[in-house]
């Protein structure tokens, strides 16, 4: 048993080379597609961070297994962080860790059946965090975990709190063991390691009362902890069988809205930070203003749509400060969704202002695939697109925003492709970033790249990260 234990390790953390960059230290050395790194300067490599780590120095020994077996060490002097050039075949280098939750706000539980096998993964990977923003619960790291992230100094870690009430985190979600996380975050504060909070809330479960506990709690671990954003729940349509939950109201999101803006007043002063954010589907339910540029503290939490529509509006402005009157003589679509179409039509507004003859037509897309509870862009699907686009008058080209797309690919949730809508619809279609002078770019330009792909990242389907549906 032992020995088969040891070949599922071994078998696991194997670290196959899959390309090396032309020109590159690699290449010099004569690594190839199907070499396997063994160790660096002795050192056995855990996952990508240790290789990260220790690629860094300027003198290196590699162990490296070729495909036919035969071992090569390999001594190489470079410059200080100095980059190998090699890629491997998992770019975490080892497994994923898939969610040991059960959250009774999980997104993942609420899709249908049929979809592809890896949007029903839950991963709970605290090295994604770092690698691209996912927030974690921190019920999947060990005391060794913590170790590697205080010796590395790696940051900032996103954590999804959810409450600092141990009994009720432990019910939120429904594992034993989640109220036990804070003596971690008290270690990653005493390190100075930088943190992100995030509050999945639920009603009449985590807020009111509960909602104030958690933010005097969280408090206590500023100014390492930089910001906490408080994200309402999705809710689809898919949810029998589930923890019942309701959607918030108006009045609901005036209440969260109230709470915050107090101790955003409170903390500010003393701090230099509003430290606790609200996202921008609160305004929008509550029919208030989005806050000032300068309140957002720099945007810390953009991915869990905190400030996001704010920030638009500014890069648009931006972006036209040093356009003079134009005339552009174009027809435009746009689609999104319902949650964003009112502030993309006063970003078109701008861009029309400055380049006169601009006609462009935003289409709030209904989401009849996961429910109408659900606003954003990020979940509508091919399907929906094309059968409520199919006779509208759509102009020269159709713009959709990167969101709407898996990652470093050309399809939507439902796995029809973006050339797909586009011979349904008879029309171009335009990947557009979420930056605003790409929404210019996309809007003025007679001629535009036509992107078919979002930038690639690591896919993740994280139990703690559904709170933007």
């Amino acid at each position: 048993m032992r020995n088969g234990e040891q070949r599922v390790k071994k078998k696991k953390n194997r670290h196959i080379i899959s390309k090396v960059l032309p020109q590159s230290i690699g290449e010099e050395m004569e690594l190839t597609p199907g070499d396997e790194l063994i160790s660096i300067n002795g050192q056995v490599i855990e996952d990508v961070f240790d290789y990260h780590y220790l690629v860094d120095d300027d003198y290196l020994e590699l162990l490296v297994r070729k495909e036919n077996g035969e071992e090569w060490e390999l001594e190489i002097e470079k410059d200080y962080e100095e980059d190998l050039g090699i890629e491997f075949e998992n770019s975490l280098m080892d497994e994923y860790r898939s969610c040991r939750n059960n959250c009774i706000f999980c997104f993942i539980d609420q899709m249908p059946e049929g979809m592809r096998e890896t949007l029903y993964f839950k991963d709970d990977d605290s090295r994604l965090s770092f690698l691209q923003g996912n927030y974690v619960t921190l019920t999947n790291m060990s005391d060794h975990d913590i170790d590697r992230i205080i010796q590395y100094h790696l940051a900032p870690i996103n954590i999804s709190f959810q409450t600092t009430n141990p009994q009720l985190r432990c019910k939120m979600l429904n594992n034993r063991f989640a109220g036990d996380i804070f003596p971690k975050v008290q270690r990653l504060y005493e390190a100075g390691i930088e943190m992100n909070g995030q509050v999945v809330l639920c009603k009449g479960i985590n807020d009111g009362e509960e909602l104030e506990r958690t933010i005097k709690d969280l408090t206590r671990y500023l100014p390492h902890l930089k910001s906490v954003s408080i994200v309402p729940v999705g809710l689809s349509k898919y949810r029998d069988g589930l923890y019942p939950l309701e959607p918030f109201n108006k009045e609901d999101a005036e209440r969260v809205l109230d709470t915050v803006h107090q101790w955003q007043e409170k903390l500010y002063p003393e701090y230099g930070l509003h430290f606790i954010h609200c996202s921008d589907e609160w305004y929008i339910l509550a029919e208030r203003e989005l806050p000032r540029e300068d309140q957002y503290d720099g945007y810390l939490q953009l991915e869990n749509g905190v400030g996001m529509l704010r920030l638009l509006e500014e890069e648009v402005k931006e972006a036209l400060l040093h356009s003079g009157e134009e005339s552009v003589k174009r027809q435009v679509s746009i689609a999104t969704g319902r949650l964003a179409a009112p502030f993309i039509r006063k970003n078109v507004e701008l861009v029309a202002n400055v380049y006169k003859d601009l006609e462009v037509e935003v289409f709030p897309i209904r989401n009849d695939f996961f429910g109408e509870m659900i606003t954003v862009s990020g979940l509508i699907t091919g399907q929906d697109l094309i059968a409520q686009l199919k006779n509208q008058k759509l102009g020269e080209r159709l713009l959709i925003p990167c969101n709407m797309l898996r990652a470093g690919e050309n399809v939507f949730l439902d796995d029809i492709t973006v050339e797909t809508v586009e011979k349904e619809l008879g029309i171009p279609v335009v990947v557009v970033d979420e930056d605003g002078a790409s929404f210019v770019r996309a809007l003025t330009q007679k001629e535009i790249s036509k992107n078919h792909k979002r930038r690639q990242i690591y896919e993740q389907a994280d139990c703690s990260n559904c709170g933007t549906a």
